[in-house]
């Protein structure tokens, strides 16, 4: 003989199996969540009021009264309801025999009572009709069920007091019953809107679930000040700066090393380049502007203006020249970078509305470009602006003047270091005429 505990596991168990067949009735695998919810709820709750209703019919049926076949007109056909949606699949149509199933029963078994008393209040029954409505079907349409559970239930109410009034049964039997009406038809009805209250709360997590995504999403893409301003207003993102310090970065000859390597090679030598120059970026403070295939664009001074941004730019330069020249990615390619650098006015702002960028526009932007395109590999070459305010911290060696296409001749310079650190490892040479010593070969 199987111990009490093992029988009560059994039992669980048995009921859980009919629970989950039951939630499966009429499941459709193309339905969606909220789809499959809806259908396994009402389902469960068709069959939660079936033995409610026999119980119900069998204690009037127990004092003579042929009232008792009523709920038994409503287990039939919510019986048959249910088979029919097991077959047909039909949501909408089981949804609406229900619905009415519970309203017409429940009120004319009211009527036939004697009314509102009498019947022990076996009408508010009908209130599950609009409150399905509401969980199952759109505002509007529960607020018609609601307009006609009124009207049948308070008809069906005075036609059972004028013409049945003559129901013969006892006073503690109507009392009890309207105490267990009461108490059955609100555990419906609090199990609905309980429901309801967890399909939209959790609709709302995913909602805030997803928000974070999209704010997570556009902090990647838009500076952190702009993405704020983004969410908070709708009009055109449009900021001038009187001096901001831009950089370019291209990486000397990889469009011909691309079209010798898998593409999953190429993806992955950028993916991990670019990533030690967002590491060294976040390190200087500034801002990545975009990529644009192995050329790499970045600010200082904006969105944020800054005193020092052309140091800024020129630290990252030089650290982003050092971790490919010491970078285990380009080992075996002999990778290097050519680097422009300058300094200036700039407009800067989001554009697009499905993929927003931030950019920037204005001569100093073109002449930034035109640096990196003019420059040598290996070398960081920088206008006189940018020389200007880097010549007291930052030995750069004279390039002379150049052609620049779209500019005509300019000055430029080429970054060799900062001064301290020539200081310290050349005996505290600090001219501006020294040659960059050569990267270490064995580095590449």
């Amino acid at each position: 003989m199987a111990p009490p505990r093992s029988r009560t596991r059994a039992g669980t168990s048995w009921i859980d199996n009919v629970a989950a067949r039951l939630a499966r009735l009429g499941a459709d695998p193309e339905d969606d969540d909220e789809l499959r919810h809806k259908k396994s709820l009402l389902v469960l709750l068709a069959a939660l009021i079936l033995p409610v209703s026999a119980v119900w019919g069998a204690a009037y049926l127990a004092f003579g009264s042929l009232v008792g076949i009523v709920p038994y007109i409503y287990l039939a056909v919510s019986i048959g309801s249910l088979l029919l949606f097991a077959r047909t699949r039909n949501f909408r149509l089981l949804l609406v025999i229900q619905l009415l199933d519970i309203l017409l029963t429940t009120t004319a078994g009211q009527m036939l009572v004697g009314g509102f008393l009498p019947s022990g209040g076996v009408g508010l029954w009908g209130i599950l009709a609009p409150l399905g409505a509401l969980v199952f079907l759109e505002v509007r349409r529960a607020i018609r069920w609601f307009v006609l559970f009124v009207l049948v239930f308070l008809l069906t109410g005075i036609v059972g007091e004028i013409l049945f009034r003559d129901a013969n049964l006892p006073s503690w039997f109507t009392t009890t019953m309207l105490a267990l009406n009461v108490i059955g038809a609100g555990a419906i009805a609090f199990t609905l809107l309980a429901s309801f209250a967890d399909q939209r709360n959790a609709a709302l997590a995913a909602l805030r679930v997803e928000q974070e995504k999209s704010e997570l999403l556009l902090m990647n893409i838009l500076p952190g000040s702009i993405a704020e301003r983004l969410k908070a207003a709708s009009q055109t993102i449009a900021d001038h700066f009187d001096s901001a310090s831009i950089l370019f970065a291209d990486v000397v000859d990889f469009t011909p090393l691309a079209q010798r390597l898998p593409p999953a090679e190429v993806v992955g030598i950028l993916d991990q380049l670019f990533s030690r120059f967002d590491t060294l970026l976040e390190r200087h403070g500034l801002e990545k502007i975009k990529t644009i295939g192995d050329c790499y664009m970045a600010a200082a001074g904006v969105p944020d203006p800054s005193p020092d941004h052309a140091r800024r730019a020129a630290l990252l330069a030089l650290d982003m020249r050092e971790a490919v020249a010491t970078s285990l990615v380009g080992d075996g390619f002999g990778l290097e970078l050519r680097i422009g650098i300058n300094s200036g006015p700039v407009i800067a702002g989001v554009i697009g509305s499905k993929r927003f960028l931030y950019d920037l526009w204005g001569d100093a932007v073109n002449t930034a470009s035109r640096m990196e395109s003019h420059s040598m590999p290996g070398e960081i070459q920088i206008t006189r602006a940018t020389y200007e305010l880097l010549k007291d911290e930052f030995v750069c060696r004279p390039r002379g003047a150049i052609e620049v296409k779209g500019k005509g001749r300019m000055e430029t310079w080429y970054l060799v270091g900062r001064r301290s650190d020539h200081g310290r490892t050349d005996g505290g040479v600090r001219s501006e005429d020294r040659v960059r010593p050569p990267l270490d070969p064995g580095a590449r």
